[in-house]
């Protein structure tokens, strides 16, 4: 079993019991890691500290991943608090209804620059942040999907969102690297979380992934937690710059 003992991590984006970063949480606190979950805005407080009573020795903190100012709060909290950070996981990704459902070459122009600031951008603001808490180094962790190589119908603007945050992980590890912070991503299956249901087909999309899979079935949140355990645990202590595919095989696949 891994051992996260004495491990502090930091996840943001856990909106509800369906997102991914929920069985990263489970899967982190299982392994003995200290959680502090970063939610959105005030909408969101009472949702995420319903989450936390299921895991002992959590906190949250109010963090818009936008906003600058709330995110020097937010580590400046967290450095009060714990005095350091071993492990930061990104789940955060948006764009707007429209650019999903229409075709891609009408993708307005304001919700490119909201796709690829939310989606990509918030993961270079939290690791700048989160490293001066890493002094011994430390683990980030991104969410992206094949869209981010392959079209997929109507992904649109997110799949071009994911290609800049994976293009991301590979400049912030060789950037950090000299830290001994590695930066990864998990490229999980299609699953049916409240981000995902903005996505149109998204049950084809489902039936496509079981159906050619090697594994025939679809992606758990708990399998993507525990491949986001062994990230940020010293058994991956070689792994930076890499996309980690948790997607049954799908990816491996030519048709």
């Amino acid at each position: 079993m891994l051992n996260l003992q004495g491990k502090v991590a930091v996840i943001f984006g856990l909106a509800n019991k369906r997102s991914i970063a929920w069985g990263i949480a489970q899967k982190l606190h299982e392994a003995g890691a200290t959680l502090a979950i970063g939610y959105q805005n005030e909408r969101l407080k009472a949702e995420a500290h319903q989450l936390i009573t299921e895991l002992p020795g959590s906190d949250a903190f109010q963090c818009d991943v936008v906003n600058d100012a709330e995110i020097e709060q937010t580590f400046a909290l967290l450095k009060e608090k714990y005095g350091k950070v071993d492990i930061l996981v990104h789940s955060v990704a948006y764009a707007m209804a429209d650019d999903l459902k229409n075709d891609f070459s009408l993708t307005s122009r304001e919700g490119f620059r909201t796709a690829l600031e939310v989606s990509a951008y918030s993961l270079i603001a939290l690791s700048r942040a989160a490293a001066p808490l890493m002094p011994e180094g430390g683990s980030i962790l991104t969410l992206t999907y094949y869209g981010a190589e392959k079209v997929v119908p109507n992904y649109n603007v997110m799949g071009v969102a994911k290609a800049a945050l994976e293009a991301s992980v590979r400049y912030l590890a060789a950037d950090l690297g000299r830290k001994q912070i590695r930066v990864n991503a998990i490229s999980a299956g299609p699953i049916k979380t409240l981000a995902a249901r903005g996505i149109g087909g998204l049950s084809d999309m489902l039936k496509a992934h079981a159906d050619r899979a090697p594994l025939h079935r679809n992606t758990d949140q708990l399998e993507v937690g525990g491949t986001a355990a062994f990230l940020a645990s010293d058994l991956a202590s070689g792994i930076t710059g890499e996309v980690i595919y948790v997607d049954s095989g799908y990816s491996i696949m030519g048709f």
